[in-house]
């Protein structure tokens, strides 16, 4: 059964792992959002205003790594850079991501 749900969601990824490697995180929080709290090194990028950064972001040729508080934000954000051709991962909430880096 676990198996099943593995492939049903997919591999698990390694964020650490990402990082490491030079992934770029953007938070995908409100500047409020961010200022009370988030993973060091991320960028704030809202997700409001992403869609006009799409081709700075490309012309990174980074990986990214989308995080804000829950996981949706940056679900939404993750799916419009793969969408625009950007290798980019759902981090998922910024806390429970936090922990993962450590």
């Amino acid at each position: 059964m676990f198996g099943f749900l593995k492939n049903l969601f997919g591999p698990k990824t390694d964020f650490k792992a990402l990082v490491d490697a030079g992934a770029l995180i953007i938070d995908v929080r409100t500047p409020e959002e961010f200022r009370a709290g988030h993973v060091e090194k991320s960028v704030n990028i809202p997700l409001h205003v992403i869609g006009s950064k799409m081709s700075d972001l490309k012309k990174k040729k980074k990986v990214i790594i989308a995080i804000c508080r829950s996981g949706r934000r940056s679900g939404t954000a993750a799916w419009m850079m793969k969408n625009a051709g950007i290798e980019a991962y759902n981090g998922g909430g910024w806390r429970a991501f936090n922990a993962k880096l450590k």
